[in-house]
């Protein structure tokens, strides 16, 4: 069984309610599934829009990346993302992060994600779950990358109002 690490990511509508029907999601599909908190982070690359409320899912499955990539866009899609342009807003996006310790580099996927180690929206709840995760296109652990990676962008533990 692989351990794969996804991130979660919703702007748009009632992105708690969206971020709560996709962990029901996870948890009836797969297996030894924890979730990070829920941070509230700036967009990044496309600034023009809500901020986001962002997760990261830890599981177990024997779906091969392919297969958990068809599955995660068909969960979006049943939530009702529609794909207007490149880092636009979204009801909910999901994106595999790691797969094992492989290195996966197809027109369709690249696994580690190719921003992984950029981004401080995914890196900040991949450490809570897990900050000795190496990442492996880089040779670091998910907490040393987090302590130099220049992503200025404001990432907070989300409040529920």
């Amino acid at each position: 069984m692989a351990q794969v690490y996804l991130s979660l990511g919703s702007n748009l509508g009632n992105r708690v309610g969206f971020l709560e029907r996709a962990q029901a999601a996870f948890q009836k599909a797969f297996h030894q599934v924890r979730f990070s908190e829920i941070y509230e982070t700036e967009p990044v690359d496309y600034l023009d829009q809500p901020w986001f409320l962002n997760q990261v899912v830890e599981l177990g499955t024997e779906l091969s990346p392919l297969e958990l990539l068809n599955w995660s866009k068909t969960l979006e899609n049943q939530m009702g993302r529609v794909y207007t342009f490149p880092k636009g807003p979204r009801t909910l996006d999901v994106d595999i992060l790691t797969y094992d310790d492989i290195i996966l580099n197809t027109p369709t996927l690249c696994v580690p994600h190719p921003r992984l180690a950029a981004r401080k929206h995914v890196l900040v709840p991949l450490a809570e779950l897990n900050p000795n995760l190496k990442i492996q296109t880089v040779g670091q652990t998910v907490s040393e990358v987090l302590e130099t990676v220049k992503d200025s962008s404001r990432v907070y533990r989300y409040a529920q109002k």
